[in-house]
């Protein structure tokens, strides 16, 4: 791994920042990582300070969670609700663990790809935002099992770099019938199981490439992922709720503009 602290810091801000948000984590800190000239076997770094990002969301719903625990058995609303959540992440860890190869060794290659991605992604938000969509679900745990699955099966889209784990789950539940704060909040829940795993299988994929200098780099990244993560999380659901995507549209067509204007120029 070929890395500085300041580096560390910038990625893992970005990944906290990010990640919770419809703009691609993944897809910003390739993009970063590729201009400030950051390598690492595997793209371990990005994927491991995730962790950060993934305690957060865990930290700030700790309180639902143990009441989600503690109620299996007992209440089958919350039986229901764990399906639901099972039921969604399975088709995108299916097709990642057979993909996985793929994906790193060519998608996350390619800061083209994710730049156009990026720019995609934001127009779909852009227009999604403005359809008159009228919601039939507005509880998080209450969703149909079909509308979980559905939402897991778009899911599959961001193992494309660029697309976003959350842009496209937010976008796949508004369109099957929830308003935006349960899309957003749901897809907060499911980022749980989805990006544990990603974490935990990479880790195994990469563990020959962690060295002492990498968990340096990589502990930084950790801590900044974490608070920046937590910041958003207790934020972005309100922020949704009142003013829509347009903001996290117009800034990702933004960042794929200038990713294209600098890779056209050389960088």
């Amino acid at each position: 791994m070929a890395g500085n602290p300041f580096d560390a810091l910038i990625l893992g801000l970005l990944e906290g920042l990010t990640e919770f948000i419809p703009v691609s984590s993944t897809g910003h800190i390739l993009l970063a990582g590729h201009f400030l000239g950051f390598e690492n076997t595997g793209k371990v770094f990005e994927v491991v300070i995730q962790l950060g990002a993934i305690l957060a969301v865990m930290g700030v719903y700790a309180a639902r969670l143990t009441q989600l625990i503690r109620g299996l058995g007992r209440d089958p609303a919350e039986l229901r609700f764990l399906i639901s959540i099972l039921l969604a992440f399975f088709p995108a860890a299916f097709v990642g663990f057979l993909a996985h190869d793929i994906i790193k060794t060519i998608l996350f290659e390619s800061p083209r790809l994710i730049a156009t991605m990026l720019i995609i992604g934001g127009v779909v938000l852009l227009i999604v935002d403005r359809l008159p969509l009228q919601p039939r679900y507005d509880v998080t745990d209450r969703l149909p099992f079909r509308v979980a699955f559905g939402i897991g099966l778009v899911q599959c889209l961001a193992l494309i770099p660029g697309v976003s784990r959350s842009g496209s789950t937010i976008v796949g539940a508004m369109l099957m019938g929830a308003d935006k704060r349960t899309a957003a909040e749901f897809s907060f829940y499911l980022s749980m199981p989805t990006m544990s795993a990603a974490f935990a299988y990479d880790l195994y994929k990469n563990r020959d490439a962690l060295d002492g200098a990498a968990m340096g780099d990589i502990a930084i990244g950790f801590i900044a992922a974490f608070i920046a993560a937590v910041i958003v999380v207790r934020w972005v659901l309100g922020y949704i709720s009142r003013h829509g995507f347009a903001l996290f549209g117009w800034w990702r067509i933004a960042v794929g503009t200038a990713a294209w204007v600098a890779l056209l120029a050389g960088f």
